[in-house]
């Protein structure tokens, strides 16, 4: 296996493949970006109703979703740089060819099969970027992965927006062709990196039905089972939970609504709260990995909780537009550790290739991503919109009870090794 690269100072350096996963990610939200204004346009252009529209939206998240347990498999079997090319291969060719789509029924079908090859790419960029990260640098490797992320997503709608007054066709076109450069960069960057010792290499039968299969070979094919049991991947689990269900639903479904039709402002006040919490986020990331790396694991998540269920308690109370905006920079901030604490957390109870393992952490966000506009909207229409960030703001809590719960020193600061 290839030694870690080190710095000068003799402690292991930040591996190559954590810039190449940020420049693709970034490459990957850029187009995402670019198509997701187009996305309800294109498919009202069919003469569908609106909840068929929301069902074109919400069918590319369910089947990635669905299908994340089985991209994990295949990150164990194939191993990170083969499912990852060929996720995002997955998900250029249904995206070019949802925007040449001639009825409604099939672009439904080729968005859904997109959220197949997404589940492929992201299991696999996050295992790789927490096995080839020293221990040492999770957290910064988390941020600087996330960040690329950030960037592309806030570029991304700019140029979509001008790309669909064009052609609503044209995003899909556009988004695809950046998949398959960001596909390319890949390959040509990222470097088969072999599986730890003990681990079943690509391609090899599992090592648990290999009747000479020793203790490392059971740790490696038990790797899942074995983070279930313990609370720190747990509390990772429902920490994700949070930040899909606000981050990834709640903040872009209900949010601009109730800018509107709470505070009465103009939806450009809705996109300054959502720029605002964006770029906290951006910023908050450049000192949280290295927080998260030098002051310790369970510290980081509970302020990264406590930070982002105070935020959006804010909302709680009677409505005024300073607190809308000083709500939405503080759960950007709290975003930030919240996107390299849990991670670099799954990284340490499995730094083998722990493709399942990542992937139900993945799992976690994305069915709070799913269940929060479901929940929240319910209850908005129902009760009011206060009572939808009281629910939030207690799936958020349940996250700081979680790392709470979390024993003292574990996982601790990691040692430079």
């Amino acid at each position: 296996m290839p030694r870690r690269p080190r710095s000068a100072a003799g402690a292991p350096a930040m591996p190559r493949e954590v810039r190449v996963l940020a420049v693709v990610a970034f490459v990957v939200a850029l187009g995402f970006g670019i198509v997701a204004p187009a996305i309800p346009l294109f498919a009202r252009s069919y003469g569908v109703g609106t909840t068929a529209v929301g069902l074109a939206v919400s069918a590319f998240a369910f089947f990635r979703f669905v299908s994340a347990f089985a991209g994990g498999s295949l990150v164990e079997r194939f191993g990170e740089r083969t499912v990852l090319a060929a996720g995002l291969l997955v998900v250029a060719v249904t995206t070019g060819a949802a925007g040449l789509a001639t009825s409604f029924p099939l672009f439904l079908a080729l968005r859904a099969a997109g959220g197949l090859g997404s589940a492929m790419f992201t299991v696999s960029a996050l295992s790789l970027l927490l096995r080839v990260a020293p221990a040492t640098h999770r957290g910064r490797a988390s941020a600087t992965y996330q960040g690329g992320f950030i960037l592309g997503g806030i570029a991304g709608p700019a140029a979509g927006g001008f790309l669909t007054e064009a052609s609503p066709r044209l995003p899909f076109l556009v988004y695809a062709v950046t998949l398959l450069v960001a596909g390319a960069v890949a390959l040509v960057r990222l470097r088969a990196v072999p599986p730890p010792a003990g681990a079943a290499a690509p391609g090899s039968p599992d090592p648990a039905s290999s009747p000479a299969a020793g203790p490392a070979a059971d740790a490696a094919a038990t790797g899942l089972a074995a983070a279930l049991r313990s609370r720190a991947y747990l509390a990772a689990l429902v920490a994700n939970l949070g930040v899909g269900w606000v981050l990834f639903g709640v903040r872009n479904s209900l949010v601009p609504l109730y800018a509107v039709e709470e505070l009465g402002r103009t939806a450009a006040w809705a996109g300054a709260g959502l720029l605002a919490g964006s770029v906290a986020q951006a910023l908050g990331l450049l000192r949280a990995g290295r927080l998260v790396d030098t002051w310790g694991r369970r510290p980081s998540l509970v302020l990264g909780a406590a930070l982002a269920t105070a935020s959006l308690a804010v909302l709680v109370l009677p409505p005024a537009t300073w607190a809308f905006l000083g709500s939405m920079a503080a759960f950007g901030l709290a975003a930030s550790l919240l996107a390299s604490a849990p991670a670099s957390i799954v990284g340490d109870v499995d730094p083998a290739r722990g493709g399942r393992t990542v992937a139900v952490f993945q799992m976690a966000a994305d069915a709070g991503a799913i269940a929060g506009p479901l929940v929240a909207g319910w209850l908005a229409d129902a009760v009011s919109y206060q009572a939808a960030f009281a629910a939030s703001t207690g799936v958020l809590a349940l996250g700081l009870l979680a790392a709470l719960a979390v024993p003292r020193g574990v996982p601790s600061r990691p040692a430079v090794g």
